[in-house]
């Protein structure tokens, strides 16, 4: 339930689209819901992140969501 929160939450428009674009490319055939369910909290700290922030650790914010799966998900 606590994840479902974090979902609705955490996911507005653009930071949505771009993991539904990113798990559109990388994750044929898988549930993305399922997928990305356990690794919300993951996604949605990257995203507080500020743009520096991200900069320094060679990530730009379009660059998260590959950043978060890239253990299980080839980019």
């Amino acid at each position: 339930m606590a994840d479902q929160d974090l979902y609705s939450r955490f996911s507005p428009p653009p930071w949505q689209r771009d993991l539904d674009l990113f798990l559109a490319e990388h994750a044929a055939g898988m549930n993305g819901y399922l997928i990305s369910r356990k690794r919300l909290a993951s996604l949605a700290e990257m995203y507080e992140l500020s743009d520096s922030e991200l900069a320094a650790m060679g990530l730009a914010r379009k660059d998260i969501p590959a950043f978060v799966f890239e253990d299980i998900l080839s980019g």
